[in-house]
């Protein structure tokens, strides 16, 4: 399975500013991101860079990682991080049972629906690919 990458704009949470900022540093895709956060000191340097947090680079980070899995992309990493996940290898080890509860529950709490949340036939294929990719 290939990864998927995207324009930074796609990316869920990033505001108009911290795009432009993302840009100026050279940061276009979610790719380049990947690349310029692999380490903590290259997330510590971009970080100073763009004068935030270092806690919003790793949450870019973590959106951006799981947005390369073709299924999830930069419609379902926002709710999957919000779940819990955060990396592809933590996706890969969850049961799918679980995660669906958990995605269930997250629903119902914020948005008082169940109806938005996928089904579970969908959250199986996000682990499939999860683990393709390793």
């Amino acid at each position: 399975m290939q990864a998927c990458y995207w324009i930074i704009e796609k990316l869920p949470g990033l505001s108009q500013q911290q795009q432009t900022q993302l840009k100026n540093c050279g940061i276009t895709t979610t790719q380049d991101l990947l690349e310029r956060g692999k380490t903590v000191q290259l997330k510590q340097t971009l970080a100073h860079k763009l004068g935030m947090n270092i806690v919003y680079i790793n949450k870019w980070i973590a959106l951006a990682d799981l947005a390369r899995l073709p299924s999830v992309g930069c419609q379902y990493c926002g709710l999957l991080l919000h779940s819990g996940i955060a990396s592809i290898p933590q996706l890969s080890q969850t049961p799918a049972y679980r995660l669906h509860r958990q995605i269930l529950r997250l629903q119902v709490a914020t948005m008082q629906r169940k109806d938005l949340c996928p089904p579970v036939e969908l959250v199986q294929q996000w682990i499939a690919e999860a683990r393709s990719l390793l």
